[in-house]
């Protein structure tokens, strides 16, 4: 029997809460196991009101209000009210797919996670990377992190579809864009000719 768009609505509303809830814990637990076993710092923001500070405060508050949004509307549905809800858009189909699109993309996020080790950083490490990164999905893309956390963007947008996730998947992919031009930049600076000549092979995004 297929499912009533009002069904998928309500399912959204927990599962979002959910969601959101484990992927702060994820960022949480990672981070504070991290920095026990290196003992070193793994976020970095950029000095302060530059173009990569804003960046990570941009992420940031957004990144907060998604999950708080998610986990009151639990509690008052009402709230979708004030969030601008995209009436042609909230469609059962239209809804399925952002939360496919949204836990591929964190679970893709995840595996990029380990597949960094304990070499992942939150930002630019001034004294890293130790190398660059060319095969595995970098064969593809220069940033495919980036890329799977824009699609966790999207599968937002589409799985509550309002102004409130519209504005957030805006911000969210131009931050990652200027983060991504950063951090190419700094990464010329440390593997000048071994960097340009990846840049030259493998594009920005897909």
């Amino acid at each position: 029997m297929a499912f009533e768009t009002p069904d998928i609505i309500e399912f959204t509303r927990v599962y979002l809460a959910v969601f959101y809830s484990m992927v702060a814990a994820f960022y949480t637990v990672r981070i504070f196991l991290m920095k026990r076993e290196t003992s070193k710092e793994l976020v970095f923001p950029g000095t302060r009101f530059s173009c990569t500070w804003w960046n990570h405060m941009a992420f940031r508050f957004f990144r907060v209000a998604i999950w708080m949004v998610c986990l009151i509307r639990v509690f008052f549905p009402k709230l979708d009210d004030y969030l601008g809800i995209i009436t042609p858009l909230e469609q059962a189909g239209v809804i399925i797919t952002g939360v496919v699109l949204l836990t591929f993309g964190f679970i893709a996020i995840v595996a990029v996670h380990f597949r960094f080790g304990n070499q992942w950083r939150s930002g630019i490490d001034p004294r890293g990377p130790k190398n660059i990164i060319e095969n595995g999905l970098y064969q593809y893309s220069r940033n495919p992190m980036f890329c799977f956390v824009a699609t966790a963007q999207l599968g937002f947008f589409l799985a509550i579809p309002s102004v409130f996730s519209f504005v957030c998947l805006v911000i969210g992919v131009l931050t990652l864009n200027r983060q991504a031009k950063a951090e190419e930049v700094h990464l010329l600076e440390r593997f000048a000719t071994e960097y340009a000549i990846y840049k030259s092979k493998v594009r920005r995004w897909v």
